[in-house]
C-alpha cells in the first residue's frame, strides 16, 4: 500500500478510455493528476443528469473519477507548456498517460522524448483508437464495429448489436494497467522508464480468440448467435414464470445430472445422452426447456440446479446485482464535502490494501481545476501567478 500511494500519474485525459484506467490507479492508492484544457476540459463532465445543481459535474462523469485531484492547463499555449514541464520535473511525476491523438503529442510537448528529457525514467503511456501512426478518431461503438465485436453480439437472424459495456473502452483500460504494472517492475528492477503505445483497436481484436483461430485456421463461419453457445448444449436463456434464468451445461455428466431430476425426465434421451446430439438438435431441445422452465420461478430453479452443482444464474437487474451480498460488501463510495451528497461506486476487481485501509472510500470526483491552486502552489507558483495564469488562459 505504501509503495503505490508513492507513486504520482499525471494523466491528460477525457472521455472514458484513459478516466476509467487512472480510477483504477486511483483505486490502489497512487495519487493521480488528472488534466484539463482550461476552457473545453472533459466532455463527459457535461453528460448524464445534472445531480449537483452545477456545471461540469453531471452524473456520468462522476463514475469513474473519485479519487483524483483535477488541473487545467493549455497546453497549446507556449508559457502553458512551460507549466507543464514544471510539473513533470518538480512533481517527479512517475506515470504519464494522454489519450489526445497521436499527431498532437509533439505540437503540446507531451512526447515521449521530451518527457524522458525532464525525468528519465518517467513511464510514459499514449492510448489511442488504432496507434501512435494514425490520426483517426475513434469511439467505442466504432471500435466495436471495426473490431469485429458486434459481429459476435445480437440474435442469429438479427442486426448486429452494441454490447452492453463498452469493452473497448474497459478493456483497453485493463490491458494498460497491466503494461503501467509491468513497467513499474521494470523500473523498479532496472532503473529505467517506458514508453508504451496502446492501440484501443488491436486491444478489441485480441479479445477475439476463438473466432480468430477458427475462421483463419479452418475457414469456420464465426458470426452472433444470440444467447446459445456454439459448441455446448444446453446454455442459454430459459424463461421462468417470474423473469429468466441462464442455465450452462458444461458437460455430459452435468447433462446426466439435469435428466435424473423428475422435472427433467421426458428429456432422458439416447440421443441426447453425448453433447454432440444435444448441439444437432439445439432449437428444438432449448424450447423443449423453456416450456418446463416457464412453470417455475428464477429462484425455485436456481436452487433446484445449484443442489446438482450445475452452473445457473438468475438474470438480474442492476439493483438486483448491487443488492448481492457477494457485491454490497465490495461497493466503494465518495461523500461531496461541499453538498453532502454520497455516491455509490462500483467494486474494484480486486480489494485493494489502500481501500481496506480507506474503508471503501475515495475522494469524491475533483471540480473542474479544483486543484489548480494546491498543485501549482506546490510548483512554487505564488497567488498572484496563479491570476495571472488564470487572466491569460493558461489554466
Amino acid at each position: 500500500m505504501e509503495l503505490f500511494k508513492k507513486i504520482r500519474v499525471l494523466s491528460l485525459e477525457q472521455a472514458t478510455v484513459l478516466p476509467y484506467l487512472t480510477y483504477r490507479l486511483a483505486t490502489d492508492g497512487m495519487e493521480v493528476i488528472r488534466m484539463e484544457h482550461p476552457v473545453y476540459g472533459d466532455p463527459n463532465r457535461m453528460i448524464g443528469e445534472n445531480v449537483l445543481g452545477e456545471e461540469r459535474m453531471n452524473a456520468y462523469f462522476l463514475c469513474i473519477n473519485a479519487g483524483k485531484k483535477s488541473l487545467t492547463l493549455n497546453l497549446a499555449e507556449p508559457e502553458g507548456q512551460k507549466v507543464f514541464r514544471s510539473l513533470v520535473k518538480e512533481l517527479k511525476i512517475d506515470i504519464f498517460a494522454t489519450n489526445q491523438l497521436p499527431g498532437k503529442y509533439k505540437k503540446l510537448g507531451i512526447d515521449y522524448d521530451t518527457l524522458k528529457s525532464l525525468k528519465p525514467d518517467i513511464i510514459w503511456l499514449g492510448v489511442s483508437g488504432f496507434g501512435p501512426d494514425s490520426n483517426e478518431a475513434a469511439y467505442d461503438p466504432i471500435l466495436q464495429a471495426r473490431s469485429g465485436l458486434m459481429e459476435m453480439t445480437g440474435e442469429a437472424e438479427g442486426d448486429p448489436q452494441v454490447m452492453g459495456i463498452p469493452l473497448p473502452d474497459m478493456g483497453t483500460s485493463e490491458h494498460a494497467y497491466g503494461l503501467l504494472m509491468k513497467a513499474l517492475f521494470k523500473r523498479e528492477a532496472t532503473g529505467e522508464g517506458t514508453c508504451i503505445h496502446l492501440s484501443m483497436f488491436e486491444s478489441s481484436v485480441s479479445w477475439l480468440t476463438v473466432p480468430i483461430t477458427l475462421s483463419a485456421s479452418f475457414g469456420k463461419s464465426i458470426t452472433r448467435r444470440g444467447n446459445t453457445h456454439a459448441f455446448f448444449c444446453p446454455v442459454s436463456v430459459y424463461k421462468t414464470s417470474n423473469g429468466f434464468v441462464y442455465l450452462a451445461v458444461g458437460n455430459d455428466r452435468q447433462w446426466k445430472s439435469v435428466v435424473s431430476l423428475e422435472l427433467f425426465k421426458s428429456l432422458d434421451k439416447p440421443e441426447y445422452e453425448k453433447n454432440e446430439g444435444r448441439i444437432q438438435d439445439v432449437e428444438h431441445l432449448n424450447r423443449a426447456i423453456s416450456d418446463i422452465t416457464g412453470n417455475h420461478t428464477s429462484e425455485e430453479l436456481t436452487d433446484l440446479f445449484n443442489s446438482i452443482t450445475v452452473p445457473i444464474s438468475k438474470i438480474k437487474t442492476i439493483p438486483e446485482v448491487i443488492a448481492d451480498p457477494l457485491v454490497e460488501k465490495r461497493l466503494l463510495s465518495a461523500e461531496d464535502p461541499v453538498t453532502g451528497s454520497r455516491i455509490t461506486l462500483a467494486p474494484p476487481p480486486n480489494m485493494s490494501l489502500f481501500l481496506e485501509a480507506a474503508g471503501q472510500q475515495l475522494s469524491f470526483p475533483p471540480r473542474f481545476g479544483e486543484q489548480n491552486q494546491e498543485i501549482y502552489g506546490r510548483l512554487g507558483y505564488s497567488d498572484e501567478d496563479i491570476s495571472h495564469f488564470r487572466d491569460k488562459g493558461i489554466i
